[in-house]
């Protein structure tokens, strides 16, 4: 392929960058070079292919592709192999009746004409082989990479590939929703979305699953684990068709036909894309496709991840960029997806892929040589091209070293993400409740790690993460109630220390980490409520049991548990953020974190948010320092019986500001019990004050009512 001659400009609005963080100043020759190297690779797309529009339709061309007039167009790049042929039900499984020309770069290609009348010479639902000859002269019998529908038989270890191209598709009835200001993530496995011990299925979602999500105040579902894997317990992560919606759930009209449901209630969509490594399965993967090592992959020791035991891309190679920026364009255009969650950011970053690395936030870590830049700029090409063709397009980077600028925009010379997740919260939670007594959680450094975010550049922020929900480890509410779960969850039962602890903390961390730890929000399905024991695939060490691996929606649903309290407060929590969008408003203005007291305040969106994490003391002359004069009403509050709280807070309480400089605020709050409504003035005339009230662990969110939202 010829290269771009024009040497390549500098990325044209670094300086901003620059402005933004000069501590970056010394490394403006990385992000000059990152960005050159992406330059070149775009440039070079457009002379050589078209442009990233037709580069990314490879996915229509590549495979077999039915014509209009029933020919079929197959395609691959296999540049180790001595011969290609196409084989199944179609032709009897004769392995050398459809033989491939070969092409230029180890392209290969076959034309199928139409059979009598049009007939399509490939019926869909067809069995279908893709057969290499290998060098050594073996014949490989290979899914192609770019199959669209996989299936399994239950007697059989391995997928096939299976034809899909019905008469009729199904047909999108709905637009996509625009891009929202901020999201209240979803986070869902379509699998497990069940309280049943099986598979559940994408009509079960569609119909069970997105309702419950719509009530819960969330606008946005990631959907985990839906690029086809033959082992389910991989979590979805150890993918062996890239195109293929996983057909465990059902059929891809069923998932097109979710997306489109999900749209029309307004919720959003996104992928959780894994262009970090692939399974290193062959007979159904695309692990040796054409005989070799290489192929998509670097070959030898750096080709396979040390600790997933999988298949590493080589970014620079440029059918590989053909496969994954087509693998993205597919999954937007022909299913609807909205956006991309990307896994496993932090392993292509670096060519170490992180491994035994503690990142310290030294700047000197996230540049040099052991950066690997042909990934980064293959992050930059994926980001480039769905801002370009898609421009509603999410995408959100899951990387825990800190990369910066990963989240600033390509001119920029940044990664081009809009979000990444704030990966050091979850971690701070677990450490936190696993080594401290509750006398010694810190505010200050609950506060510092709540909002230690890179300037301009948006964070997601959640309280745990889907790792821990899986068996050997333990999500929030495991932690805070462990065997008790079990006994003490009846609203019939005595409410124990150990219970009524976990539900208000549970409460607690969820909001402060809601409402003052990033620009969006994330919930692993099932933990709104406190989804008890574990998550667990069928395997061999639990003789294939599905008894775990299923969402028990159903304990949220009884009146007679304590879990419908977790439930409600999560959903109440995510109404007043869509109400008042403090997900989408400047950072929070924190004025306290005090220790002794275990009293944090902050405002955020014109509300006034206050916690008290102490185990057992509660506060009755407590001012907060407040921005905006006025009479302040209780909004939302954890202690409220509805949310198995004491009710130890009057909601019909007025507080009333006055003029008293407090935490760096020009006014603090005052308590009236009266019920009257007075004018600005009269109020100034008749104050009956008295502090404000604060029980024990508990979270309150309060309006400034002379200002209504």
């Amino acid at each position: 392929m010829a290269a771009a001659t024009a040497p390549s400009p500098p990325a044209p609005q670094l300086l901003r960058l620059l402005e933004l963080d000069p501590y970056l100043a010394p490394f403006e020759q990385d992000f000059q070079r990152r960005y050159s190297l992406f330059y070149k690779r775009l440039k070079n797309i457009e002379e050589n292919e078209g442009g990233l529009d037709k580069f990314s339709k490879s996915y229509k061309t590549f495979g077999v592709n039915q014509f209009v007039d029933g020919g079929v167009y197959c395609k691959e790049w296999a540049p180790g192999a001595e011969a290609v042929f196409l084989t199944g039900d179609f032709n009897g499984w004769n392995p050398f009746s459809h033989p491939y020309k070969k092409m230029e770069y180890g392209k290969w290609e076959l034309f199928i004409p139409p059979g009598q009348d049009g007939y399509p010479p490939v019926p869909h639902g067809s069995k279908l082989k893709v057969v290499i000859r290998a060098q050594n002269g073996e014949l490989l019998y290979r899914i192609s990479p770019w199959a669209r529908y996989v299936v399994r038989d239950e007697d059989k270890v391995n997928y096939d590939w299976v034809h899909w191209n019905p008469p009729q598709s199904y047909i999108r009835r709905h637009p996509s929703p625009k891009r929202l200001k901020s999201l209240r993530i979803y986070e869902s496995h379509v699998g497990i979305a069940s309280p049943e011990g099986k598979i559940a299925s994408y009509k079960n979602f569609t119909y069970n699953v997105l309702p419950r999500i719509k009530d819960l105040g969330y606008n946005c579902v990631q959907l985990m684990a839906i690029m086809e894997h033959a082992y389910y317990a991989s979590f979805g992560y150890q993918v062996t068709s890239f195109f293929a919606a996983s057909s465990r759930y059902g059929t891809p009209d069923d998932l097109k036909e979710m997306i489109d449901v999900a749209h029309s209630m307004g919720i959003t969509v996104l992928l959780d894309v894994v262009h970090s490594h692939a399974s290193k399965n062959s007979e159904d993967g695309l692990n040796k496709f054409d005989g070799t090592d290489s192929c998509f992959f670097h070959s030898g020791p750096k080709g396979t991840h040390q600790l997933w035991d999988s298949r590493l891309f080589d970014y620079a190679n440029w059918e590989v960029l053909r496969f994954l920026l087509s693998n993205l364009r597919m999954w937007l255009e022909d299913y609807g997806f909205d956006g991309f969650r990307f896994d496993g950011v932090t392993s292509m970053l670096y060519h170490n892929h992180g491994i035994g690395t503690g990142f310290s936030g030294d700047y000197n870590e996230y540049f040099g040589l052991h950066v690997d830049e042909d990934a980064l700029c293959y992050l930059m090409l994926a980001n480039c091209m769905t801002n370009l063709l898609h421009p509603e397009c999410i995408t959100i980077a899951e990387d825990v070293s800190g990369m910066p600028a990963l989240c600033r925009p390509v001119v920029e010379g940044g990664g081009g993400f809009n979000y990444r997740l704030a990966m050091a919260v979850p971690d701070k939670w677990i450490q936190i409740i696993k080594e401290l007594k509750d006398e010694d959680w810190n505010m200050g450094n609950i506060v510092y790690t709540l909002t230690n975010r890179r300037y301009q550049e948006k964070y997601i922020a959640y309280a745990e993460s889907h790792d821990q929900a899986l068996v050997g480890d333990k999500t929030l509410a495991f932690r805070l109630m462990d065997a008790e779960m079990y006994t003490n969850m009846s609203v019939l039962s005595p409410l124990t220390p150990v219970i009524d602890r976990g539900i208000q903390l549970h409460k607690m961390i969820r909001l402060i980490t809601h409402a003052l730890g990033g620009d969006s929000y994330l919930n692993f399905m099932g933990n709104e409520f406190g989804h008890p024991e574990w998550l667990d695939f069928p395997r061999k060490g639990n003789n294939e049991s599905y008894h775990y691996a299923r969402r028990q929606f159903n304990l949220a649903d009884d009146h007679l548990l304590r879990y419908r309290f977790l439930n409600a407060f999560d959903r109440d929590m995510n109404k007043l953020e869509e109400r008042f969008g403090w997900l989408a408003s400047p950072p929070a203005f924190v004025s306290e974190k005090h220790e002794s007291n275990k009293v944090i305040a902050f405002e955020r969106a014109g509300l006034v948010f206050i916690f008290n994490f102490h185990p057992y003391q509660s506060y009755v002359d407590y001012r907060v320092g407040v921005e905006t004069p006025g009479k302040y009403k209780i909004l939302l509050d954890s202690d409220a019986p509805e949310y198995g709280g004491h009710q130890r807070l009057d909601h019909s309480t007025e507080y009333f500001s006055e003029e008293y400089p407090h935490n760096y605020r020009h006014k603090s709050l005052m308590q009236s019990n009266s019920q009257s409504s007075f004018s600005q003035h009269s109020r100034r005339c008749h104050k009956h004050h008295i502090e404000v009230y604060i029980p024990s662990r508990v979270a309150i969110v309060l309006q400034n009512m002379d200002i209504l939202n």
